[in-house]
């Protein structure tokens, strides 16, 4: 056996149907295309969402909703995400930096660290935004909560 006569298998490969060549093929004349209507035309093609003339449903559904251009999306993470992970590692600086590299955050996202949990280490903490009761919880630890911009 060589690369110059493999076949395929018996009866796998089937030949292309070939419209439009004729009645004698069973796919002539109207080249199974149907009679009349923008589908049987050469060019043809339908547009997103639209259904045959009706109102399209993102047409008849109301609007309703805002979204503010100036709105800042905070990653929020919390006292026991940054005690979990001081205890672990044993560190005493939390950064965003260290929050990237421990995949808690993506790179180039703002951060607000919330109080959801209990904080019994001394750890400094530099993030974007704090709630009042996670900068308190981190104060009241030993720690110290700065704002980086």
């Amino acid at each position: 056996m060589e690369l110059n006569n493999l076949k395929p298998a018996v009866g796998s490969t089937k030949n292309k149907t070939r419209k439009g060549r004729g009645p004698g093929s069973g796919k002539g004349g109207t080249s199974t295309r149907g009679h009349k209507g923008a589908k049987s035309r050469s060019g043809y093609s339908r547009k997103i969402g639209f259904e045959g003339g009706q109102m399209p449903l993102q047409r008849r559904l109301p609007k309703f909703g805002f979204n503010s251009l100036n709105r800042v999306a905070y990653k929020a993470i919390n006292l026991s995400d940054i005690e979990a992970l001081a205890t672990a590692k044993s560190i005493e600086e939390i950064t965003p930096e260290v929050l990237v590299a421990n995949g808690l955050m993506a790179k180039g996202e703002l951060v607000k660290i919330l109080a959801k949990g209990a904080l019994t280490k001394k750890v400094n903490v530099q993030a974007n935004a704090f709630s009042a009761a996670a900068k308190a919880a981190i104060e009241a630890a030993g720690g110290q909560a700065v704002e980086v911009k």
